[in-house]
């Protein structure tokens, strides 16, 4: 075990931003130390860890599917026994939808994976992040409670722990299934509640470790990345001139590398700016 050098870890790591992410810390991050590029595919984290150019810190791969409820744990213990801490994580691991799809027929696995795959990450990596660590979750501008009807910020608005965030996380998924969400006021676009779940989650856990993370200089996060040109992104907008991974990816380093600025903790930060949470903010 070593804690002479910086270990960081990127979820959903083997495509798109998140394989930008992996990329940009190898290369801003010094030999000594390590970057795990994680996916649940083995054959896929494989491919992406051997294409990625040489120089800067090191990548290994690992599996990680944040969908089964017990890896996040298992990788973090083994992340432990191996370096004593982590000091970068990304939570990055997303499940894309298509205009196409049924939300009714999606939105276990969409919710596995995108929600309760949030809060595991923050339950299993928080507690080993060293001084000065950062722990950001990859969401979106959509993450605010402006897109979601007035009658159901409650559901969101002041959670104070990850088991709270889990269980609205489940109401909305049962209505999604049992189709009283098409009759309420939910929106139809499952991206919103989702990406205000993840950004809830973060302030649920900033809640609890807010005095103790300023002490020891950490900052918890979410982060908007913005519109970027990705085949996903393409099927519902028009991303021609959107930023390409790489170039999105460039705030999102910055927000994990550079020195804490104190009020984006807990917050939803886009390109160093904090977004409102609500309209009172």
């Amino acid at each position: 075990m070593t804690t002479s050098s910086r270990v960081a870890l990127v979820t959903g790591a083997t495509q798109g931003l998140g394989l930008a992410l992996a990329e940009g810390l190898a290369h801003r991050m010094s030999p000594e130390d390590t970057v795990y590029l994680t996916g649940r595919d083995l054959d896929r984290v494989t491919q992406a860890v051997e294409a990625l150019p040489g120089g800067g810190a090191q990548v290994c791969g690992a599996l990680l599917d944040v969908a089964d409820p017990q890896a996040a744990g298992r990788l973090a213990a083994q992340l432990a026994e191996r370096h004593g801490g982590v000091d970068v994580v990304f939570g990055n691991a997303v499940m894309r939808i298509g205009p196409d799809d049924d939300p009714r027929a999606i939105i276990d696995e969409y919710a596995e994976v995108n929600n309760f795959g949030t809060t595991r990450v923050l339950r299993a990596f928080a507690p080993l992040l060293r001084d000065n660590g950062r722990l950001i979750v990859v969401a979106s501008t959509l993450g605010t409670l402006h897109y979601l009807a007035p009658v159901l910020h409650d559901r969101f608005a002041d959670l104070s722990s990850l088991d709270e965030v889990d269980e609205q996380v489940a109401a909305w998924r049962d209505a999604i299934k049992d189709g009283s969400a098409r009759a309420g006021a939910w929106p139809g676009f499952v991206n919103i509640p989702s990406k205000i779940a993840q950004v809830a989650a973060v302030r649920a856990m900033a809640g609890e470790r807010r005095e103790d993370d300023r002490e020891r200089g950490i900052l918890l996060a979410a982060v908007c990345p913005g519109m970027i040109n990705t085949p996903t992104s393409g099927l519902w907008w028009d991303v021609n001139t959107a930023p390409s991974p790489a170039e999105a990816a460039v705030a999102l380093l910055d927000l994990a590398l550079e020195p804490v600025v104190p009020e984006h903790y807990g917050q939803l930060v886009r390109h160093g700016k904090v977004l409102p949470w609500t309209v009172r903010d």
